[in-house]
């Protein structure tokens, strides 16, 4: 047999080598993603946080994709449709991304909302970017600093994509209608609003153009819209989430919070921004009341063995049938999933519920101008109505705040708030003993007894049961998707908790979402941009 020299073998083996490589390193270029939109592998519609961060540690996903691919979303959708729920784009959006993706290439760890983009209601403080709470009083406002949980969710590694559309001033739980930027409609049929005044976090993040969203809440305005486009909102306890650098409208109603796709990202969302916080002296009652992680309270089984109160004096005033459908099914499913369902009536319901409401905003919105905007001409609100540009409900409405504050049918009884005024503290101790002589978990009723309004039909707004108990005793209340009424418009179920007890509502609410799996993605925006 022939033998090659020595030298033909290593020559041989040096071209080897160099061709292996070469296959390697086209192999590896042709495995990174472009930067101008997300990878086939990737499903950006109704993706969630966990989705997300395990397409990050694939590798089959950077956050400046996932950006990239959001803001072409609302490019392509928000305004062709005339959905209209963004007031403004964040300009830094791409490098924060950029930022956060060298991070994680670095140091090969996910902060808890590493990449994730997140649709901030317009009344959020965002630092170096307009605020308006929907006003044009505001236009060309930019905070020099974050509302506590936009500075909470950055810390976490979220990425602010967005501002969205409100009622303007979160005056009315109808619809979100501003001075800046219009009314945005309901994604699930454009002929219908998404409620208000939390409605255009609620109408983006429905319709997929961003991961998560923030929404207040005064009376309604994170559960109504929530309930109004199949989302997940959460209102939390009075105390457990600072206000901090929100556009108030009653301080001694204010929350913030999560509105989301799933129970599980709302729950990511309050577990990065629950805490106290030294500038709402509220939060001082959290204290010693938040777990280690709420995460471990999301548990697919937490209906078994669970005990739940239909208020009846809530879910049967004024019922569509089609919502009351929705609402039966709602605890059949409930049962089979392990529950025991009673029903609860709460003695004195109507007079304990009376004279609850105080007209403060005037001395708080005075409070924000003069704490965070100091502009010499926007120091009062009589400064506010002078720029004008309102609609006739939004004037209306700051005349009447101009001239009334306090209770209107009781002015000689102080307001204060969830853990001082009398009313309040009685409201809430009358609930809370009753849940307690029953033994139930929680309470249930629907968020809206009636389904959407049609766009412009101020008589159709019907059965809002979101303002009724919570935000005047201060308790937890979450509603999560419930199904559809004719029209394809969602409905929410809503279950309202004891003082602090979000662990509770949290089990409850995850393992209906999973044992039902309403949610669904309103047709007109479930098309892939690519």
């Amino acid at each position: 047999m022939q033998r090659f020299p020595l030298y033909f073998h290593s020559f041989r083996f040096f071209l080897f080598w160099v061709v292996f490589n070469l296959i390697g390193l086209l192999s590896a270029q042709a495995q990174v993603p472009s930067k101008a939109s997300p990878t086939n592998k990737f499903e950006l519609l109704e993706t969630t946080i966990s989705d997300i961060h395990r397409a990050f540690r694939s590798g089959s996903l950077t956050s400046e994709q996932l950006v990239r691919a959001y803001l072409e979303r609302i490019q392509t959708f928000d305004q062709s449709t005339k959905l209209n729920s963004i007031i403004v784009i964040n300009p830094e959006a791409i490098a924060a991304a950029r930022a956060l993706d060298a991070e994680f290439r670095k140091t090969g760890k996910l902060r808890p909302l590493h990449g994730i983009p997140v649709i901030v209601k317009d009344n959020f403080n965002t630092k170096g970017l307009q605020t308006t709470g929907g006003s044009i009083a505001l236009k060309g406002f930019a905070p020099t600093e974050d509302a506590y949980q936009v500075q909470k969710i950055r810390e976490a590694g979220a990425i602010v994509l967005a501002k969205s559309n409100m009622a303007e001033w979160a005056f009315t739980p109808m619809h979100s209608q501003s001075s800046i930027a219009g009314e945005t409609l309901n994604p699930y049929n454009l002929a219908f609003v998404p409620a208000g005044s939390s409605g255009g976090t609620a109408a983006a993040v429905a319709a997929n153009l961003g991961a998560v969203g923030l929404g207040s809440d005064t009376g309604n305005s994170i559960r109504g819209p929530s309930s109004h486009n199949a989302l997940a909102g959460f209102r939390t306890s009075l105390g457990l989430v600072s206000r901090y650098g929100i556009i108030p409208l009653y301080t001694r109603n204010d929350v913030g919070g999560p509105m989301c796709r799933t129970v599980e990202d709302a729950v990511r969302l309050l577990e990065v921004t629950a805490g106290y916080d030294p500038h709402d002296p509220i939060t001082k009652y959290s204290q010693g009341k938040i777990p280690k992680n709420y995460t471990q309270f999301l548990r697919k089984d937490g209906l078994k063995g669970a005990r739940i109160g239909v208020l009846r004096q809530v879910s049967d005033r004024n019922i569509h049938p089609e919502i009351k459908q929705l609402f039966d099914q709602a605890i059949a499913d409930m049962t089979r999933m392990g529950a025991q369902v009673v029903e609860v009536t709460l003695p004195d319901f109507d007079t304990l519920r009376a004279n609850q409401w105080c007209a403060e905003f005037k001395a708080d919105l005075e409070t924000y101008l003069q704490t965070f905007v100091k502009r010499d001409t926007l120091k009062t609100l009589d400064d506010v109505i002078r720029v004008g540009g309102y609609s006739d409900l939004v004037r209306d409405r700051l005349t009447y705040q101009q001239t009334h504050t306090g209770r209107a049918n009781h002015p000689e009884i102080p307001c204060g708030d969830a853990f001082t005024d009398l009313l309040r503290i009685a409201f809430r101790k009358a609930i809370e003993a009753e849940m307690d002589r029953q033994h139930v978990d929680a309470l249930i009723y629907p968020s809206w007894n009636y389904p959407p309004a049609r766009v412009g039909d101020a008589k159709g707004y019907k059965g809002d049961n979101s303002q009724l108990i919570a935000p005047a005793t201060g308790q937890p209340a979450f509603t999560v998707p419930m199904g559809f009424t004719t029209g394809n418009l969602p409905a929410g179920l809503q279950f309202l908790g004891r003082l602090f007890d979000e662990p509770t509502l949290i089990r409850l609410t995850y393992a209906y979402e999973q044992g039902t799996h309403h949610r669904v993605a309103p047709k007109q925006f479930s098309m892939t941009v690519r």
